[in-house]
């Protein structure tokens, strides 16, 4: 009896043990080095288990691996390799009785891909040796798996001579293999604080080997990276480290696409691809919010970015497409050639479709050293200006055919730094359209009233133009030109000055010249000079424009022929000063016949004003007039005209030329 109770404990004891290896698992050392043998050879990779092996027979047979590395023997240094935090494997009995093994579930946990970034390319590296299986039949001894889980996966790519080292993370996917060998993986991953979401389906090959053709499909979402979701469809076939794509096709948003490409991963990455698109868009960062009416003025940006990525995968691409839209810039139809090699992107453009007009160039982007610089040379033709500067740099205000050339270049890696290093040249001409929002000509001529602050839009205003153009030498960021020349219906005007493109500011002096009749400029005489320079100065938000009072001063008998000559234009042809201040003045006391009525659109306060101070002006440049005009500016009764009309050869003769008392009139009639 004793006997009895003494083997029911040690069965008892023996049933204990079993149930918490079933559910704890057998530690199984020993088998660490059956299954690094195993990949060995079938892989020619080394596995190194570092965390052991533990064999669990509940609730279904399974094998854990922990600690897990896979790579090359032939890499030293070990930055191209596989970890793994751990790897179980849910595998049926009887399989593994009959020497085939089948996984159901093949979990892999915290797996970390390790890809080195290489800048130059080397030789085929010979990969690692392996049995290779006849090609017309499976491998019968080979596992099938039925379902692989990855779950916490990353990619890194690093170098360590640059310092760079780049994730994507948070990588969770699950992949089911069906019996009639169709694959479905779904997942999504994070790069940077940009996630992606993909669908693959493809029909695995029934038995291994290469150059074996894989039908496959993809739909990837990726926001903030695509504009819209991507579906494509191709057939794979890996030709030795050559992974080939023919026939792809598909659609990014609702424009399709087809093509073709390859990648050679024996080192450095070369990626070869020609597609053609229906309709591509760029998605870019948003830009700040252009100046305002108000005179709000973005500063460019300090934030920098960093072009390191195109030393580590050349590149052969060509991409033609029948519309293009990059942000809010549009361009149909395109083609563009490019290549990438050695950190150094070219690209070159023909005869793109650019709203209306042509466009063609060269760009080159070298990103091999730490400050990377660029090269533009690009010729517009015809093109619409308002809606590519709308586009490009939103800026509504100058509308009308546009012709450019622009050979420019720079290096920086924030947009300040790019703007502040600019240097070339850059010739542009607008024809047949119109300066949106301001009255070039009603803002001159306020000018004889003070200092303008801002370029005084309005939303009805508009300055019709036949022509607007001017070539620019730019160095370091400062676009300067003497050859400023506006052509308009009711105005015209010349100029020189400067850009400063970094600190976004103007520094201009220009000759205005009016035509401040209703005739317009199909009258015969020339449109009339403001006779003085004005100054265009401070933020192009918001800058100063006022006269240039050292130019007058410096010459005040020509501005004060100018001003006369000014007077006619305003206020007819009848040339007497006497007539002028009469006009001037509401029509009262004219001494001319023509132009002498009430009615003139420019009379009132302003022509009053100018009417007394040039009546002043000249009587106290000539030594005439009374005490009484002089001290209170008042009108002085115009002198009675001549018996005879004067000959047009005979001009008024000119004040002292350094008249004090005409240095103040023009001081009164400018509020200076």
């Amino acid at each position: 009896m004793r006997a009895l109770k003494i083997a029911g404990s040690a069965v008892a004891a023996v049933i204990v043990i079993l149930v918490l290896l079933a559910v704890v698992g057998v530690p199984s050392g020993f088998m660490t080095a059956a299954i690094q043998a195993w990949v060995e050879r079938e892989t020619g990779y080394r596995l190194t288990i570092a965390g052991g092996t533990r064999i669990g027979v509940w609730p279904s047979l399974n094998v854990t691996l922990n600690d897990v590395t896979l790579q090359d023997p032939k890499d030293r240094d070990g930055s191209s390799r596989l970890t793994v935090g751990s790897v179980q494997a849910d595998m049926t009995l009887a399989s593994v009785w009959s020497g085939h093994p089948q996984v159901t579930d093949l979990v892999i946990a915290r797996p970390v891909l390790h890809v080195p970034l290489l800048r130059e390319r080397t030789g085929p590296l010979n990969p690692p040796s392996r049995p290779t299986t006849s090609g017309g039949e499976p491998d019968a001894n080979a596992p099938t798996i039925d379902r692989v889980t990855v779950t916490d996966g990353a990619v890194e790519f690093s170098n360590v001579r640059d310092r760079v080292s780049n994730r994507i993370d948070g990588i969770n996917a699950k992949a089911v293999i069906s019996d009639d060998r169709k694959v479905k993986i779904t997942g999504s991953a994070k790069a940077g604080e940009r996630p992606l979401t993909f669908d693959i389906s493809a029909i695995a090959p029934a038995h291994s080997g290469e150059r074996q053709n894989i039908p496959v499909e993809l739909k990837l979402d990726a926001p903030g990276t695509l504009q819209a979701p991507l579906s494509a469809k191709a057939e794979m076939r890996l030709n030795g480290p050559v992974l080939m794509i023919n026939g792809v096709s598909g659609t990014l948003g609702d424009g399709a696409f087809n093509g073709w490409a390859s990648a050679d991963l024996s080192s450095k990455p070369l990626v070869k691809l020609d597609l053609d698109f229906q309709r591509l868009d760029v998605a870019v960062a948003a830009k700040s919010d252009t100046p305002s009416s108000q005179g709000l003025q973005h500063a460019w940006s300090n934030a920098t970015f960093d072009l390191t990525g195109l030393n580590y995968v050349d590149v052969q691409a060509r991409i033609s497409a029948a519309e293009i839209n990059i942000g809010e810039a549009h361009v149909a139809p395109a083609a563009i050639d490019g290549a990438l090699a050695g950190g150094v992107l070219k690209a070159r453009f023909a005869n793109l479709g650019a709203y209306d007009g042509q466009a063609s160039g060269d760009l080159i982007v070298d990103a091999s050293m730490a400050n990377p610089t660029y090269t533009l040379r690009s010729d517009l033709a015809g093109v619409r200006a308002l809606p590519l500067l709308r586009s490009t740099a939103g800026f509504d205000k100058l509308d009308g055919k546009l012709q450019a050339k622009l050979a420019l270049r720079s290096a920086g890696n924030s947009q300040r730094a790019i703007l502040s290093n600019l240097d070339g040249t850059v010739f542009a001409l607008f024809q047949d359209g119109a300066i949106r929002g301001l009255n070039v000509a009603q803002m001159i001529r306020s000018l004889t009233s003070g200092t303008l602050s801002g370029w005084q839009e309005g939303k009805e205003q508009a300055t019709d133009l036949t022509q607007l153009g001017a070539s620019f030498r730019v160095e370091k960021g400062q676009a300067t030109t003497s050859d400023l020349n506006l052509v308009g219906p009711l105005v015209k005007m010349t100029g020189a000055g400067t850009v400063d493109l970094a600190a976004q500011t103007l520094a201009f002096r220009v000759e205005p010249k009016l035509v401040l009749t209703t005739e317009g400029q199909g009258r015969a005489s020339d449109p009339v000079g403001l006779g003085i320079p004005v100054v265009i100065d401070g933020p192009w938000a918001e800058p100063r424009i006022y006269p240039d009072m050292q130019g007058m001063l410096d010459n005040p008998d020509a501005a004060y022929a100018k001003l006369k000559e000014m007077g006619k234009g305003l206020f007819g042809s009848g040339g007497g000063l006497g007539g002028l201040g009469g006009l001037l003045g509401g029509g009262q006391n004219s001494g001319t016949t023509s132009g002498g009525n009430s009615s003139s659109p420019l009379g009132g306060a302003l022509g009053e004003t100018i009417g007394n101070l040039l009546q002043q002006g000249l009587s106290q440049g000539t030594g005439q007039g009374t005490g009484q005009g002089r001290s209170q500016g008042r009108s002085i009764p115009a002198p009675e005209a001549p018996a005879s009309p004067p000959s047009q050869n005979d001009a008024p003769a000119p004040p002292q030329q350094d008249s004090p008392a005409m240095n103040d009139v023009l001081r009164q009639l400018f509020n200076r």
